[in-house]
């Protein structure tokens, strides 16, 4: 599957399907990295009413996976290469708009998010900090719970690993 380009706002409204694209942080345009951080802020701040510092210093060493439907950023996620987070690659940020959830976009961005990550890093393994109530959506997708329960902005995590 490759990635397509697309614009924030310059998509017809009929999309019937996300269009994704991966993009490293200098290639985000303003208005891209604008929603980006409006929609973060929204679901990981206001809606889940975590004062937490999101702008973490790490956004320039990721690739950023953003798709849009209707002109509009419905997901995103940060891939990072191995190294960086953890000694595996890993997949953070993950978040699909309030009104896209329960269409099964979240399960397409991981999907695509793992895609992303072996086509820039090649297949391996994946590490993710998940929010501990989200363990069964991301066993969907392959990542076991590797027994290392962490809290995070005050909020309970699972260290979970997907192998290669």
């Amino acid at each position: 599957m490759t990635f397509k380009l697309w614009s924030i706002g310059r998509h017809p409204a009929q999309e019937a399907v996300p269009v994704w694209r991966l993009m490293s942080f200098d290639d985000l345009r303003v208005l891209e990295l604008y929603e980006v951080l409006r929609l973060r802020s929204e679901v990981f701040v206001v809606e889940q009413q975590c004062v937490y510092q999101d702008m973490d210093g790490f956004d320039g060493q990721a690739m950023h996976l953003l798709g849009v439907q209707g002109g509009e950023l419905q997901a995103y996620a940060r891939c990072f290469a191995p190294g960086v987070k953890f000694a595996e690659a890993t997949i953070g940020r993950v978040l699909v708009r309030k009104s896209a959830r329960a269409t099964g976009l979240g399960h397409t961005l991981m999907e695509q998010a793992i895609l992303a990550t072996g086509q820039v890093w090649g297949p391996q393994a994946i590490r993710i900090g998940a929010q501990a109530h989200l363990a069964g959506f991301y066993a969907r997708h392959g990542f076991k719970d590797v027994g290392k329960p962490f809290v995070e902005d005050g909020i309970a995590h699972l260290e979970m690993l997907r192998e290669a």
